[in-house]
């Protein structure tokens, strides 16, 4: 005879089985527990392989001396440095690579998306074959036109080119104003950040309280114009500035000077990516309703203002996701700064793991370096996305 409470149990296993939830937690478990052995089983085989070569996992190498020049740092650096510090080095070549051509790079693509809207019928001509143009030309190849055709065929130092007297290019690279010290430079830097991050803010505080009230917002914009003045002030006056100058019989002396494998991976990063970032804001722009632009136009506001005050700002909540992707690919896509020997970091790595034979443990830390770049520029996006979407009531 079958009891009341066998029946109760089987009920209750039935209505667990027919569980949605149950099946989405046990899918989940069984997928962790796949991905833990998968990962045991590489470890244990990687061990193996190790101990059959008589070395061990670890990282004690990166003390060893490094031996190895490098041709140009943003941190002091000499051969018999070890190599955590050969490798820091490429970091920081890495990383101004990316902040600059991040910077450029939103720059360019803004302009390049919204001259896609110009009624100038050569502005918005160029702006689509600049698009076209550079979207269906691989990377590397754009890459060895800016180093071959165009940086390595600058004129010789005594014919250098000089604009205004305060930039200079030669085939040796191309020479800028720059801070006395590195400790101005980097005080020049956070203050640029942290007043575009104010700046933002500032501008979408004016927005809110001028789509509230139609006629306010002026405290606001009086704050943004006090704010980039003294920004402006303190960038101009305050970091000692160097001015290169040209010396007789050529060369230069003074500023700033970026090695020609610098810019010219600059320039093929800044510009290829900017031709994607393009199509994100003219597809941004795009999703605007009609009726926004037919509106402002209705209150009498001209193009750029239309632009400006009410398209961009919508704009904003459609390209922010897409354009993270973009600065991630950036970030990414300069390793291969290395095709023209600039020394970024995956040039150092392939160089250190050659000489040490521990290709395992290299490439973690290279994967480490751009796993943590991207997730810090996820997570500054992120930030930037949850500000620009519309707050529901």
């Amino acid at each position: 005879m079958v009891s009341h409470s066998d029946d109760t149990q089987k009920l209750s296993l039935k209505r667990v089985l027919r569980d949605e939830r149950f099946w989405k937690i046990a899918f989940q478990v069984i997928t962790a527990l796949v991905v833990l052995l998968l990962i045991a089983f590489f470890i244990g085989n990687l061990n193996a392989n190790l101990t059959r070569r008589g070395t061990a996992f670890g990282f004690n190498f990166m003390r060893n001396p490094a031996g190895f020049s490098i041709g140009e740092s943003a941190i002091r650096y000499l051969p018999n440095d070890p190599y955590w510090k050969a490798l820091l080095v490429g970091f920081s070549n890495t990383f101004t690579l990316v902040v600059a051509g991040i910077a450029l790079t939103t720059v360019v693509g803004v302009a390049a998306g919204v001259a896609s809207f110009s009624q100038n019928w050569l502005l918005y001509k160029l702006s689509r074959v600049y698009v076209g143009l550079v979207r269906n030309v691989p990377l590397l190849l754009q890459l060895f036109f800016w180093y071959f055709a165009v940086y390595s065929n600058l004129p010789r130092p005594e014919n250098q080119i000089s604009f205004v007297g305060i930039v200079y290019l030669n085939n040796r690279g191309v020479y800028i104003p720059w801070p006395a010290t590195a400790q101005l430079a980097l005080f020049g830097v956070g203050v640029v950040i942290v007043g575009a991050i104010a700046a933002f803010f500032l501008w979408q505080w004016h927005l809110k309280i001028r789509v509230a009230t139609a006629t306010g917002g002026k405290p606001q914009l009086y704050g943004l114009i006090g704010l980039g003045v003294l920004v402006a002030a303190i960038v101009v006056f305050g970091l000692n500035w160097r001015i290169p100058e040209e010396v007789e019989g050529g060369g230069v002396v003074g500023g700033l000077r970026l090695s020609r494998e610098y810019v010219a991976s600059l320039s093929a990063l800044v510009f290829y990516t900017s031709a994607f970032v393009a199509e994100i804001v003219r597809a941004g722009i795009q999703s605007v309703s009609k009726g926004q632009w037919e509106a402002a136009r209705s209150l009498g506001l001209p193009a750029p203002s239309v632009m400006r005050l009410v398209v961009f700002p919508q704009a904003m909540r459609v390209i922010i996701p897409p354009l993270n992707s973009e600065y991630m690919n950036l970030t990414k896509n300069s390793s291969l700064a290395f095709a023209v020997a600039f020394p970024e970091i995956y040039s150092i790595a392939n160089t250190t793991f050659n000489q040490t034979g521990r290709p395992v443990e290299v490439f973690l830390v290279l994967m480490a370096t751009y796993l943590v770049m991207c997730l810090i520029i996820t997570l500054v996006m992120n930030q930037l996305n949850r500000a620009v979407q519309f707050k529901e009531r």
